[in-house]
């Protein structure tokens, strides 16, 4: 087990790339089953949750080559069917949540998929039941093996229908949708996701030969087509690191900029930093945050207190919600972080408040954050990352702290932040990786 070790109270300067968008490649790879032939992908984070999906495709018979740093190609022309029924494949889905995205593809061109139930995150209750009715609203057949605790999806052809999601969710509106592309007739999605990374994914298979119309809203028309063809595509840079940047600027009082971060898909996340008092400024593609040695958050206008809430997109992403509650410690004013999607992604700030931090955690959803103004810094501790999102939030608490911190369990952060250490130390940080 890693573990890193924080010499806090350091200021950052200089400029910062994100990298590649993990929620975004994770699909794009997952719908290369859908084709014989080959497709590229740039721009591919070196993160624990890829690779390991990328060693799984192998495995699976795809055919993966590493073209440059970041470039990837997949052709899966001879997929062993035979090896998706194995322990050994099943027990590799259920460590990596990514692995449900796989169900839609296999389906809709081999007509079979097994998935165990997938792990990651200790962050609550993560319902399949919307991937599972969507792919059923498409004539599929849904068995549970008690026994081996898997799922068993299998259908002759699947054909185009109409639904309306019980949720927006992401990764369940990208299986369905993989899945409707090769079926039989027209296939509606309402209430469908539309993040920028859901719209990533239809522009890719549009140009793989997918009739994918309602890109960017919340209700996709899918005309199914006979087969789709190879193509390149390039991810977006990763939006929940550009907001960790910011955050992590504002709390170590440094001045950096962040480049080309694809300003135009970041959607309300810089207006939200900036209700927290942050400044920032949009260059080209770039974000300049200059040093601030004090931020107020803002109020709303009737003077109650602000309230910052996750919401399906265009809303707050809910992954930025632990680096702003912890960025609204050292903030002046006082703020209510409403969680309101995952019930367990609040727990980490028992470890803030024995840093100093003054939070009041009102039930597993919401906490009110007192802010320091830098009264007095965090004092350094020893913490453990329960999950990806609250591992970057303790390590920008850390470096902006007093005296030295340990992060153990940090594979939980590598497996969403590609060498964050080496990266971060570059620009001024004191981070040792042990």
């Amino acid at each position: 087990m890693a573990s890193f070790v924080i010499e806090g109270g350091h200021r950052l300067s200089g400029e910062i790339h994100p990298q590649g968008a993990k929620n975004e490649v994770l699909q794009i790879i997952c719908a290369t089953l859908l084709t014989a032939e080959e497709v590229t992908v740039n721009n591919i984070p070196d993160i624990l949750d890829v690779n390991n999906l990328i060693q799984l495709m192998r495995e699976m018979g795809v055919t993966v080559a590493k073209e440059g740093v970041d470039t990837y190609s997949f052709k899966a022309e001879n997929v062993d069917l035979a090896y998706l029924e194995s322990d050994e494949f099943l027990k590799k889905c259920s460590s990596l949540r990514g692995s449900v995205m796989l169900i839609g593809p296999m389906v809709a061109r081999f007509g079979k998929a097994l998935i165990s139930k997938p792990g990651g995150d200790k962050i609550g209750r993560r319902r399949l039941d919307t991937h599972f009715v969507g792919i059923q609203n498409l004539g599929a057949d849904f068995r549970y093996d008690e026994l081996r605790g898997i799922y068993e999806i299998t259908a002759d052809r699947l054909q185009g229908s109409y639904m309306l999601l019980d949720e927006a969710s992401v990764t369940g509106t990208a299986n369905i949708l993989m899945a409707a592309v090769l079926a039989k007739g027209t296939t509606t999605i309402y209430n469908a996701a539309c993040e920028p990374y859901l719209q990533q994914l239809c522009r890719m298979l549009n140009r793989m030969g997918a009739k994918i119309s309602g890109i960017a809203s919340n209700l996709l028309t899918i005309e199914g087509v006979e087969e789709l063809h190879g193509t390149q595509h390039t991810v977006l840079p990763d939006m929940i690191e550009v907001g960790s940047f910011i955050g992590m600027a504002a709390m170590t009082k440094s001045e950096i900029t962040i480049k080309n971060v694809s300003y135009e898909n970041l959607g309300i996340i810089p207006e939200s930093f900036r209700r927290l008092g942050i400044k920032l400024e949009q260059r080209g593609d770039d974000i300049y945050v200059p040093s601030q040695e004090t931020y107020e958050i803002e109020s709303f206008i009737d003077g109650s207190i602000m309230t910052i809430a996750d919401a399906p997109w265009p809303g707050l992403t809910p992954d930025l919600l632990s680096v702003m509650l912890v960025v609204a410690t050292q903030a002046k004013g006082s703020v209510l972080i409403h969680q309101k999607m995952f019930e367990s992604r609040l727990f980490f700030v028992d470890k803030l408040i024995d840093m100093g931090a003054q939070i009041i955690l009102c039930d597993p959803h919401r906490a009110v954050v007192i802010g320091h103004n830098h009264g007095f810094k965090l004092r350094g501790a020893r913490l453990t990352s329960p999950d990806i999102r609250a591992g970057i939030a303790l390590l920008i608490a850390a470096m902006s702290a007093e005296g030295t911190s340990t992060i153990s369990n940090i594979e939980q952060i590598d497996r969403g932040y590609q060498n964050i250490e080496g990266r971060l130390n570059a620009i001024g940080a004191r981070i040792t990786r042990i």
